[in-house]
């Protein structure tokens, strides 16, 4: 570990999930590839559309309903929508196959488990100080293996703004009902993760799973309280 700010006393972890956790990228692929084949085979007027349709229904979602910008489940099914019904897709059926559409993709996106050595450390955790995630994504904690060991858990969207806005630490510190120097935030965005801890009062701690620990190849407007070398770092702070 590298401490840049002591850390001592810990009394709960808030933590990232996507690509703090696991690499999270190539399973987004996985889901994107898997659902453009069942767009295919269930709903072949749509199968025309190419990578650069869906990415302009994407900007048309945004600029129609820029309050979706950070719920990653609405601006799917809002582009999914926009995509199919450029396609002839009208009234019920539009409806029924946008969301038949983001089902599955949630379901793909969520199809994996994270490594247990991950796991192992999280169970201990748990046993000795309460966790929470808070995420700027909408991956299923429960599908992945991890629902049972925070106590809550908050997503970006239309009432939770996206990290490192304060909602979701604001949140978490009132369900955790403790100060915020007494929770330490382990994330992998230098910005999302560790600016939005410091601006809120909480202790940080970087951890990425999908890169080298590189601090000086990231963007950054603030250092954490201490970048762990292997995620079983945080065991230092377990009771």
């Amino acid at each position: 570990m590298i401490f840049y700010r002591p850390v001592t006393h810990i009394s709960a972890m808030t933590f990232d999930l996507d690509d703090t956790l696991y690499d999270n990228m190539p399973y987004i692929y996985q889901a994107e590839e898997a659902l453009m084949v069942h767009i295919a085979s269930h709903y072949p007027a749509a199968a025309k559309l190419s990578k650069h349709d869906w990415i302009a229904c994407k900007r048309q979602a945004l600029t129609t309903e820029p309050h979706i910008q950070y719920d990653m489940g609405m601006l799917r099914l809002a582009t999914l929508r926009l995509g199919l019904a450029a396609s002839g897709y009208t009234g019920e059926e539009l409806e029924a196959a946008a969301l038949d559409c983001f089902t599955y993709f949630y379901q793909q996106r969520s199809n994996f488990t994270v490594a247990i050595e991950y796991c192992q450390v999280l169970e201990q955790l748990a046993e000795s100080m309460p966790l929470v995630a808070i995420t700027n994504g909408n991956v299923d904690v429960n599908a992945i293996g991890l629902g049972g060991y925070f106590s809550h858990v908050y997503h970006a969207n239309i009432d939770n703004r996206a990290k490192p806005h304060a909602d979701m630490f604001v949140k978490a510190q009132r369900a955790l009902d403790l100060p915020t120097k007494e929770i330490l935030h382990v994330g992998d965005n230098l910005y999302n993760d560790v600016l939005g801890a410091y601006q809120n009062g909480y202790k940080s701690a970087w951890y990425a799973a999908d890169r080298p620990m590189l601090i000086r190849q990231e963007p950054t407007r603030c250092l954490p309280d201490v970048q762990l070398s292997h995620f079983t770092d945080l065991l230092h702070w377990a009771k």
